[in-house]
């Protein structure tokens, strides 16, 4: 038997790319260290083993016609060795430009898509001139496997410094960013192939905690600033010579937006594409994998994801009374406050109207 599709990480990104492989007449196989991932419920073989054994990728790769990843922290010989041996749709470029801050900022600048202010910092002269340069308040972050609000320190005064220390004395490398007061959060997700580019509905996110919360669709955004974000990201995509998936999350100002980071994956704010869409980023991630032609997405309702995690569990059953909601567990065995477990999405529902609801169920985070 001949497995289409191999994807390296095993959570509830793999999953739900399983999900939809089985509905094309795909098989999967995956790469994970734990043998009760997300993916171990629904992918036709599970190899278990740790994301930088070379064997371990050498046995996927082997047994799969093409690999796929569900998350950026694939280490970088690993990638090197698999992008010279088997096929990888995507490329591992994007892969290697999400992994550093400071790659990343640079890489957008240099293919037009506009920043914040920032900083490379190695030293603690070097977050001094940076505080010098951009002023308070800014952001540190560590420019490697920083997510979630993970690796992040916010500088509010000169007080705040003695919080970067410790990375600093860990030789971390960091940058330093401009903490813009902007609007709101949103994410644009688009797949390339060789003679397509499309992308889903712009959504507006929001976070608790440094965690994604809820993804409301569509934004709220003056048309030509939405058309303006739209084209430059396509176009980003083609200057960078990227394939496949990519999301892109933008701080909005005004008028003006500024690029935050990426992802070449697919994204939690996307979740909202399987019942809010004709179609959703892990069917067209699928298709783009094989070499079928994409469908357009096209926006179907109103839509509002809401993530469940650890600390939502206690409120699950009230947040199912809202009307027209789907719910999606992810089969993690282990709860936490902070982890996912799932998510719910609600169709012909806006934001006004989640929070309307949530007072009136007496929703108390």
């Amino acid at each position: 038997m001949s497995y289409n599709i191999g994807i390296i990480g095993g959570g509830q990104l793999g999953m739900m790319m399983c999900e939809e492989a089985k509905k094309l007449g795909l098989t999967t196989i995956v790469l994970d260290p734990s043998s009760d991932c997300p993916c171990s419920t629904i992918a036709d073989e599970l190899i278990v083993g740790q994301y930088n054994d070379l064997a371990k990728l050498d046995e996927l790769g082997s047994k799969a016609e093409l690999l796929s990843y569900e998350f950026e922290n694939v280490d970088g010989k690993a990638l090197e060795m698999l992008h010279g041996k088997f096929n990888i749709p995507q490329g591992i470029q994007p892969l290697l430009d999400s992994q550093d801050r400071l790659r990343e900022k640079d890489n957008a600048n240099k293919h037009g898509l506009p920043t914040v202010r920032y900083h490379n910092v190695f030293t603690l002269d070097d977050l001094k001139e940076a505080i010098k340069d951009i002023g308070y308040p800014l952001i540190y972050k560590t420019r490697r496997e920083g997510y979630d609000g993970h690796g992040q320190v916010v500088l509010k005064s000169d007080e705040d410094i003695k919080k970067v220390l410790p990375y600093l004395e860990e030789k971390a490398l960091g940058i330093v960013e401009e903490k813009l007061d902007f609007d709101y959060e949103c994410s644009l997700i688009m797949i390339r192939s060789h003679d397509q580019i499309i992308h889903f509905p712009v959504g507006r996110n929001i976070h608790k905690d440094g965690i994604l919360d809820i993804s409301a669709v569509p934004v709220k955004m003056e048309e030509s600033t939405l058309t303006e974000m739209i084209k430059r990201s396509e176009d980003f995509m083609k200057s960078a010579s990227y394939y496949g998936i990519l999301t892109i999350e933008y701080f909005v100002k005004g008028d003006k937006f500024y690029f935050n980071e990426m992802a070449p994956r697919p994204h939690n704010s996307g979740h909202y594409t399987i019942e809010g869409c004709n179609t959703n980023q892990f069917r067209e991630l699928d298709k783009f994998l094989i070499g079928e032609r994409m469908e357009e997405p096209v926006l179907l309702s109103p839509t509002l994801m809401k993530n469940i995690l650890g600390r939502d569990m206690k409120n699950l059953t009230k947040l199912q009374e809202i009307p027209a909601s789907h719910l999606h567990m992810y089969h993690k065995s282990e709860e936490r406050p902070l982890r996912k477990l799932g998510h719910i999405t609600y169709n012909n529902l806006t934001l006004d109207e989640y929070l309307s609801y949530k007072e009136k169920l007496n929703i108390e985070e």
